[in-house]
């Protein structure tokens, strides 16, 4: 005679064992039937023990995502040098407690921006770690408490660790001499008249929707509006850390194609503006601006600025000999603070060009010149007659271009950023 023990057995709601139990208690069980019995407590077992094993293969599958992670993790650590950052942050805590730094604002300024950058990079390693330890104590516990409904929040606690071991690849990949620094950008409208102006006001509404969500400030420096409508072009300044290091991937020109509002005839028109992302520099060592290679031009500023801006000359043109590089400012309230401006936005321009120069070195040494103009476009946004937003230069693309248009562009940056890393 047979038994089952309906709660070894883990099915606790099966009436069917319950009446082959009843049956078997009460010896109306045959001896034939005993085969039987043992083929189903074989089966039985059998299942249970397919199940725990199942379970197990499923722990010993999150060990190895986490193993995978932990991987990364390591590779991220080196190339942001965890090791020995540290020790150049206290070097620069303690020189920032000199009195000579506390007198010298912009040296204060800059060390303080080093500090900051340095002390978020350790953070995003140790948040990456500790959400690592985290998951792989939870693997564990589960394991041993052999408790599936533990696995969603497991699932949720991998999730967090990838997106902080994400954060800490695309720092990782912030590695250039200025990309922690603020950005200047400046906007231009391509041939197209009236539309591509148009363009240009959209492009540059995007960019501010982009910088108030990643929490970027922007300070609008120059602006020349459309003869009927749009920008003409614009510059503006994006303070924020890693400014430049994110933005310098949206450098070139962007084409638009949509049915145009200003045409009567409801024809699709084709739309160019280029964008210039150069870093801002502190530092006036870092270039040489002598006073006999510039002019300096004062004039009235235009458009609406209250009561005085416009009848007196705060305006500011810096024109440079060398290279024919001409910077303007007019959004200051006197003529010292565009001036200063002025003279920082030239700075940025002459970096820039040092940066595009040792590209273009690099790209010959490696065969890969290609000539920037209007037709080599970097991104296409496609309204009609489908909707599509691509990069040319990595493939990634997005088919909900309004929501690109406010301001969703990260995707398209930190893919551009691993692929030309």
């Amino acid at each position: 005679m047979c038994h089952f023990d309906r709660a070894e057995r883990g099915f606790a709601e099966s009436s069917l064992w319950d009446t082959a139990n009843q049956y078997s208690a009460s010896g109306e069980i045959s001896s034939a039937f005993q085969p039987f019995c043992n083929y189903l407590g074989a089966a039985v077992c059998g299942a249970e023990r397919y199940l725990k094993e199942s379970f197990m293969f499923k722990a010993d599958d999150y060990r190895l995502r986490l193993k995978s992670l932990s991987e990364t993790l390591s590779e991220a650590k080196y190339a942001l040098d965890i090791d020995n950052i540290g020790k150049k942050l206290e070097e620069l805590k303690a020189e920032q407690e000199k009195p000579e730094v506390w007198n010298d604002l912009e040296k204060s300024k800059h060390i303080g921006r080093e500090i900051s950058v340095i002390e978020g990079k350790i953070a995003a390693y140790n948040k990456g770690e500790s959400a690592l330890k985290d998951a792989q104590a939870f693997v564990d516990l589960i394991e041993e408490a052999d408790d599936e409904s533990l696995i969603p929040e497991l699932e949720h606690m991998i999730k967090s660790a990838e997106d902080d071991i994400e954060e800490m690849r695309i720092k990782a990949l912030l590695k250039g001499k200025y990309d922690s620094n603020n950005a200047i950008l400046s906007l231009h409208a391509g041939a197209g008249g009236t539309e591509a102006c148009d363009w240009t006001q959209m492009l540059y509404r995007m960019y501010q929707r982009y910088c108030e969500n990643v929490g970027f400030k922007v300070t609008e420096l120059d602006r020349e509006d459309g003869d009927e409508a749009g920008i003409k072009s614009v510059s503006f300044k994006v303070d924020g850390e890693n400014a430049y290091g994110f933005l310098k991937a949206e450098k070139g020109v962007h084409r638009l194609v949509r049915i145009s509002p200003f045409d009567s005839n409801k024809r699709r028109h084709t739309s160019f503006a280029s964008l210039e992302v150069m870093p801002e520099v502190d530092d006036e060592g870092e270039v040489e601006i002598r006073d006999e290679d510039i002019r300096i031009d004062v004039y009235r500023s235009s458009g609406a600025g209250g009561q005085k801006v416009n009848k007196t000359e705060t305006a500011i043109r810096i024109t440079h000999f060398p290279t024919g590089i001409v910077v303007t400012c007019q959004n200051e309230r006197s003529q010292l603070q565009n001036k200063a401006m002025a003279f920082q936005y030239l700075r940025a321009k002459l970096i820039e060009r040092q940066i595009a120069e040792r590209e273009a070195a690099d790209a010959e040494l490696k065969g890969e010149i290609k000539k920037i103009e209007w037709g080599s476009q970097i991104r296409s946004y496609v309204f009609c007659p489908y909707t599509l937003v691509k990069d040319h230069r990595t493939g990634y693309e997005m088919t909900d271009i309004q929501a690109v248009m406010d301001g969703d562009i990260q995707g398209f940056i930190i893919d551009y950023l691993k692929k030309a890393g």
